[in-house]
Formats: structure tokens, sequence, C-alpha cells
């Protein structure tokens, strides 16, 4: 049973790492679920032990937080923050400061992958505009998102996953973190600003979203109430955001179809599918037992240095989600910020390291411009280097 555990985690594995199965139409969340069912039909978890596994209070994180920034989107409030700093009339300088502060913030609350989404289409439009080349901006939205999402517990999917397994403390982290991503922030400036140029005004603009004051003030003030809670008070994370996502739903402008339609189930079902492969890995006792035998060889794998840097490095192989997933259950609760910490950082050391990063190149692309990964890792590897380096020092 060992080894058919063992192999069905490293195809899992395989799959996080180059995006999906060669030989099957399936992608990553695919590959997920397929290893779960085979974990379950094949013995190595029963049903019950496989529902155990699935940890339902970060689900419910997750799920609440989509809903929140649903209704931002629906609201036009991305777009037209977007609009707004891409559109001011300042130096090229500035504009660059204010759209990092601008997305970061943003990401820190809304997740990363959401703010890419929306917002990177509305500043291509607004810099042809302005005559402003947008490839530089673009690669500093990217990762001022990756970099801001770490400034929170709910930023993005691992931190969420590190804070709700190790029960962190949501104010606790939030100073833990905050010297780090606002060397971060200054480093992606720094790196970014000799590379913009101005360019010719040229490409048509889309239609965007419509700016409705009342639906963003309605879902920040509905953010605002859940993040209070989160510092100030000790009900359960998950209730709290659950409640805050039910008071949203119940809308009578937008209809609840639109809002559940913004919800990333594929990354809901993603996480299922870990829980239970990594939960199947976990009963046979390897991991412990090959953990406990490297540190009698010596190998100081939990030494602080040692681990954020594995996650580091873990998380580009195969994403950061699941190298937090396999490294969560040895994990002590003191190395948990740094954890998050670097597994977000490490999304700038390569494209296809993020989703966000993708998620831009990818709107750039059907907008006619090519951010390529050459051009991402002239400011992206050297600061994921810098922020792990950062994590190392200050966390």
């Amino acid at each position: 049973m060992d080894f058919f555990v063992v192999s069905v985690f490293g195809i899992v594995y395989l799959g996080m790492a180059v995006g999906g199965l060669p030989w099957l139409q399936v992608d990553r969340t695919g590959v997920a679920l397929l290893g779960a069912i085979a974990m379950v039909a094949g013995g190595a978890l029963t049903v019950d032990q496989a529902r155990a596994a699935v940890h339902l209070p970060t689900l419910l994180l997750l799920f609440s937080f989509m809903v929140m920034s649903a209704q931002m989107r629906l609201g036009g409030f991305y777009d037209e923050v977007s609009r707004r700093i891409a559109g001011h009339a300042g130096s090229d300088g500035m504009m660059l400061a204010a759209s990092i502060a601008a997305v970061a913030a943003m990401s820190a609350v809304f997740g990363n992958d959401i703010v890419c989404l929306a917002a990177t289409p509305v500043f291509i439009d607004a810099l042809r505009r302005r005559g402003s080349a947008p490839l530089p901006f673009l690669i500093a939205l990217a990762c001022a998102a990756n970099v801001g999402s770490a400034a929170t517990l709910v930023g993005n999917p691992q931190n969420i996953l590190i804070g709700e397994s190790l029960r962190l403390s949501f104010g606790g982290y939030l100073r833990t973190a905050a010297l780090p991503v606002l060397g971060g922030l200054v480093a992606t400036w720094l790196l970014v600003r000799p590379s913009l140029r101005r360019a010719g005004s040229d490409g048509a603009a889309e239609p965007a979203v419509d700016f409705n004051r009342w639906q963003s003030a309605k879902g920040g003030a509905v953010v605002a109430v859940v993040g209070t809670l989160f510092i100030f008070s000790d009900l359960p994370r998950d209730v709290v955001a659950l409640a805050g996502a039910g008071v949203l739903l119940s809308s009578r402008k937008l209809h609840s179809r639109q809002m559940l339609g913004l919800v990333d189930w594929n990354l809901l079902v993603l996480f299922v599918g870990l829980f239970v492969v990594n939960a199947a890995l976990q009963h046979t006792g390897l991991p412990q037992r090959a953990l406990q035998q490297l540190l009698v060889w010596g190998v100081p794998l939990l030494h602080r240095g040692a681990w954020l840097t594995l996650g580091f490095v873990l998380s580009n192989l195969v994403s950061n989600v699941p190298a937090v997933m396999l490294l969560l259950p040895s994990t002590p609760v003191r190395l948990g910020p740094g954890l998050a910490l670097a597994t977000t950082f490490a999304g700038n050391l390569f494209l296809v390291g993020s989703i966000a990063n993708l998620i831009v190149a990818d709107a750039a692309q059907r907008r006619g411009l090519r951010l390529g990964w050459r051009e991402h890792a002239r400011i992206g590897a050297p600061l994921a280097l810098l922020t792990l380096g950062l994590v190392l020092w200050l966390a």
C-alpha cells in the first residue's frame, strides 16, 4: 500500500509541477481530484478519513473572500481605481509608485489573482491613452500583487491555509509581514523604474465595468468589519468571513448567479484534492520517518533559514499551494509567518511561479503585448531573491 500511495502522490505532484499530465486533458485541479479519487478507491483512505482530511475552515475562508472580491469587481471598484491611477497626470515614476501601492493594498485584502484579473486590461488601455509603454507597468503590477498579497493572512490561498492550519494571529502576522512587504514594494519600484519609457498612443480601449459607488461601498464596509473582527476578536475567522459573504449575497441588485459565477471553484476543488492526497501520504508515516532520518544525519531542515528556503524552492517546482500543503504537517508554528512570506515571494522568481503572473501575461497577449519569461525574469528574479533575503533577515 505504501508503494501505491507514494506512486499516486508522485504523479499528482508531477502534475502540479508541469501544470497537468501530458497524456491526459487535465489541468492541476483535475490531477489533484484524480489523485484524491485514486487514494480513496485504492483503499489508502476510507471515505470518512478523506472527509476528515479536508480542512473546512480554510475552504470557507477562501470561498467567503472570493464572494467579497466578486462584490467589488461587479461594483466596478477595481476598474475605477485602475483608471484613476493610470490617468494620473504626474510623471511615470510617480504613477508607477501609485500603481504599486494601490495594487499591493488591494491584493492584501481581495487576493492577488482577482486584482490582476480585474485591473490589468484597464491599466493597459489607460497607459496607451497616456502614451506610456505598458510592459514595465504590467511587470510591476504582477510583482506588486504577489508582494502585497503576502501582507495579510487572506491575501492569497497559501496564506489562508497557513493561517487557518497553524491558527496564526491575524494582527501578529500583519506586524511580522509589514517590513518585508514594504521592502519588497520599494524594491519593485527601484527595479522597474529604469525601464519606464514613452510610447505612442495605440490600441482601442475595451469597455470597463461602470463604477457603482453603493455596491463598492457596501463591499468595502463588509470587508472592513470582517477585518476588524479578525484583529480585535476571538471569533472563528471562517464564520466571520462566511457571515460577511452572506450579507453580500443578500442583494437586491446583484444576482447571486453573478456573484457565484466569479467564485474560483477550480481552486476550491484543487484544495480538496490536495488535502486528501497529502493526508494519504501522512497516513503512511513516511514523511515523518524521512524527516527524522534527515535530522539524525545532521541535515538542519528545521533550522529557520533552511526550512524557509526549502519552501521557496518547492514553490517554484510544484507551485506554492502544493508546496505549503506538503510542508505544513511538519512546520512548527513559529515558522508559519516566514513560510507564508517565503512561498508567496517565491512567485516572482519565474513567470510561471504565480497564477497572478500568468493572468497579467494572458491579458497583455489579448491586447497585442508580449510579456515573456525573459522580460519578467529581469525584474522578477532579483526581486524574488531580494525579498527572500528580507524574510530571512526581518521576519
